[in-house]
């Protein structure tokens, strides 16, 4: 199993806590990140430590996707997997005065022929994450002039 890790630091306009609210929830996902299509996750359920669903890419990947760690306002963990290769991330908020930092690490590993696909994953990961990072903000500060 071969493995390539990734980080990135972005600072929102908006508390931890209406950051965290947005971004945890796998319902907002396409809202935000670039790469999903949709989300298969139950409309009425919040989000919670254990809490699975499954992603539609635009590449057609369909990952089934889990919360393994949930600390509120501070620290949201996702794990997700498909075929031979399986992705961790990990994102950590910290308050500060003009909104918060979110700080992003992951990994992504791949086995057998997946191997290089992961590893190609994880070289685009760091900046796409940032970009989709920052797209949450630009929607938070919005609605937060509403």
């Amino acid at each position: 199993m071969s493995g390539r890790r990734f980080s990135a630091v972005v600072d929102l306009p908006v508390t931890s806590e209406v950051a965290f609210r947005y971004l945890c929830d796998p319902r907002n996902r396409p809202e935000w990140q670039s790469s999903l299509v949709s989300v298969d996750a139950p409309a009425d359920v919040e989000p919670h430590l254990g809490q699975a669903w499954r992603e539609t890419t635009a590449v057609g990947v369909r990952p089934h996707m889990e919360t393994i760690e949930l600390t509120p306002f501070r620290v949201w963990t996702e794990r997700g997997s498909w075929r031979g290769v399986s992705a961790t991330l990990a994102l950590h908020f910290t308050d500060r005065a003009a909104g918060c930092r979110v700080r992003a690490e992951g990994e992504v590993t791949g086995r057998g022929v997946w191997v290089v696909a992961s590893t190609a994953a994880g070289l685009l990961a760091g900046k796409a994450i940032a970009a989709d990072l920052r797209k949450a903000g630009r929607i938070l500060a919005s609605r937060a002039k509403q």
